[in-house]
C-alpha cells in the first residue's frame, strides 16, 4: 500500500504539480484567493482549479470556486454542466464547465 503524500506546505502547493504551479499557457479568466479559472488545454472548455493541494476543499470554498466558473461558463459555453471527476490529476481539486450535450470545448463541436 502506497503511503499517502506529504501535507502541502502552508501555502498550500506541492512541488511538481501542473496545478500547483498554474504556468498561463491558456486564456485565463478569473484568479482570486481561493482559485483560478483558465482554458483547460486538453479538452478546451473553462476549468477551476483550487489555489491549495487537495482533493476535498472547504464547502464555502467549493461553493466560491463554482460559482465563479458559472459565471465564465456563462459567459464563454453558454449551457453547461460542471464535470468535477479529476481524470489526469486526480489530487488536486479541480473542475470543467463543459457544454451542454458535449464534453469538449467549443472550438471541437
Amino acid at each position: 500500500m502506497a503511503s499517502a503524500p506529504p501535507p502541502p506546505p502552508d501555502d498550500g502547493k506541492v512541488a511538481g504539480c501542473d496545478l500547483c504551479r498554474a504556468k498561463k499557457i491558456t486564456p485565463w479568466y478569473h484568479e482570486d484567493d481561493v482559485c483560478w479559472i483558465a482554458e483547460c488545454d486538453v479538452c478546451e472548455t473553462p476549468m477551476v482549479v483550487w489555489r491549495r493541494h487537495g482533493t476535498q476543499p472547504p464547502s464555502e470554498a467549493r461553493a466560491h470556486m463554482l460559482a465563479r466558473l458559472g459565471e465564465v461558463a456563462t459567459q464563454r459555453v453558454g449551457e453547461y454542466w460542471v464535470d468535477d471527476h479529476m481524470r489526469n490529476i486526480p489530487d488536486h481539486f479541480h473542475a470543467h464547465a463543459r457544454p451542454k450535450g458535449g464534453f469538449f470545448g467549443y472550438d471541437r463541436r
